[in-house]
């Protein structure tokens, strides 16, 4: 099993924890950056969100 199949495997089994977890790491990064990087972080939690849910939606 490859690395990425392990990482879907989790994802698909705790999608709003690893989003919750992403989330609450782009949050801490924010608060250390002083938001100097806030619109970069944005754009992490919203491709997390889209992978999650293509990795959650994947039958395969």
């Amino acid at each position: 099993m490859s690395i990425f199949d392990k990482v879907k495997s989790l994802v698909s089994k705790n999608p709003s924890k690893v989003a919750e977890g992403v989330d609450k790491a782009t949050d801490v990064i924010d608060d250390k950056t002083d938001g100097k990087i806030h619109d970069h972080l944005e754009k992490v939690d919203q491709k997390v969100e889209e992978l999650i849910d293509k990795v959650d939606g994947d039958d395969a």
